[in-house]
């Protein structure tokens, strides 16, 4: 049955191993290249997959008029190329990709935003750690020169050129992880509200947030020694860059925070009266309306007022990381705790980034 496909398998043709290169290549896919060259890629005239397949049309050229793939089809249809990618087809064994593509593969990448292929595709070259330094080289010049926007970029392509070597069964490249560390972040809960991390001096906040938001304490480093304004205005640039839902979190954060003036004021009354902690419970009781966990799920972007306040915390971390640093921990009533909004009225960095409004 096998021998009867494979007889009926059309020839595969330079041409068509060079448009499926060249296509992954153009699309900074590292993952569709390795496929192409494994034992059973559809490239391989000894297998039964058949490379026609509308089941691999995703392997095919599609945007064939586009600047990336013109470039890639010339690089692979070099003599030299051609011949080494034939040959790695008909060997039996593990494949000797060709370098001069995947490199350009991993450059793609990089314009592409997809700075995790880039990185899988340098470090099999054995480049990632040389490509990253000069990503973050060019991104320290253009901030020399006051470029915010270059240099934010240069830094977002450096950071997403991170390794993890500790990663099991191997080494992958560093993957977004704020759900996790955010929890770090706000493990101790705050003695006084001073103690809080939206309330840290400025340059101690900014510096948390650049350690936080770049996710490598060595590379955010880097930018230490340079001025508060600087860094605020890069760490603006980075919020509004990474995260495109930012302006529908603030509009939520200003929200949240009517909300907790308005139980602030309820728990202030009941002072004067039976106590804050006997108000609060009676809130906890009545109708859902009136229930403080409101305030997290609105950051969160949830619905529902049922969640522990790291549950919340972990939620809005993943949609909007920066939100974590404008929040902190509060006990509300016994057994119960929630997030809710904090900060400066005099922080640059939520006056950037448009919390406080004006």
């Amino acid at each position: 049955m096998a021998r009867n496909r494979q007889q009926q398998k059309a020839p595969v043709t330079d041409d068509m191993i060079a448009g499926c290169l060249a296509r992954a290549v153009a699309d900074g896919d590292i993952v569709n290249f390795r496929f192409l060259f494994i034992s059973y890629s559809p490239l391989r005239q000894g297998s039964t997959e058949d490379i026609t397949a509308d089941k691999y049309a995703y392997l095919r050229p599609n945007d064939t008029d586009s600047r990336l793939f013109k470039d890639a089809l010339a690089l692979v249809n070099r003599p030299e190329i051609r011949s080494h990618a034939r040959a790695q087809l008909e060997k039996n064994g593990p494949p000797q990709l060709p370098w001069q593509p995947l490199m350009l593969l991993a450059d793609n990448a990089v314009r592409l935003g997809k700075h995790t292929a880039a990185a899988q595709a340098y470090e099999l070259l054995r480049v990632r750690r040389r490509m990253q330094e000069e990503f973050l080289g060019l991104a320290d010049a253009a901030l020399d020169a006051g470029d915010i926007v270059r240099g934010v970029r240069g830094y977002i392509a450096g950071v997403g050129l991170d390794y993890d070597y500790a990663a099991f069964p191997e080494p992958l490249p560093s993957v977004l992880n704020y759900q996790e560390s955010v929890l770090i972040l706000h493990s101790e809960y705050p003695r006084t509200p001073e103690e809080s991390l939206p309330l840290l001096p400025q340059e101690e906040h900014v510096r948390t947030a650049l350690n936080f938001l770049l996710r490598n304490v060595e590379i955010a480093g880097r930018l230490e020694p340079r001025p508060l304004d600087l860094k605020v205005r890069f760490l603006a640039e980075w919020v509004r860059r990474t995260d495109s839902g930012w302006d529908a979190f603030v509009r939520d954060y200003r929200a949240a925070g009517e909300l907790v003036r308005e139980y602030g004021e309820r728990l202030e009354r009941a002072r004067e009266g039976a106590g804050a902690g006997s108000l609060a419970e009676e809130v906890l009781e009545s109708q859902e309306s009136d229930d403080p966990r409101r305030i997290p799920a609105l950051l969160a972007g949830r619905t529902v007022y049922d969640l522990e306040w790291w549950q919340y915390l972990k939620e809005m971390a993943y949609r909007h990381p920066a939100g974590a640093l404008f929040v902190a921990r509060q006990v509300v009533a016994r057994d119960v705790e929630i997030i809710m909004p904090r900060l400066r009225t005099d922080s640059a960095l939520a006056r950037e980034l448009g919390l406080l409004g004006g």
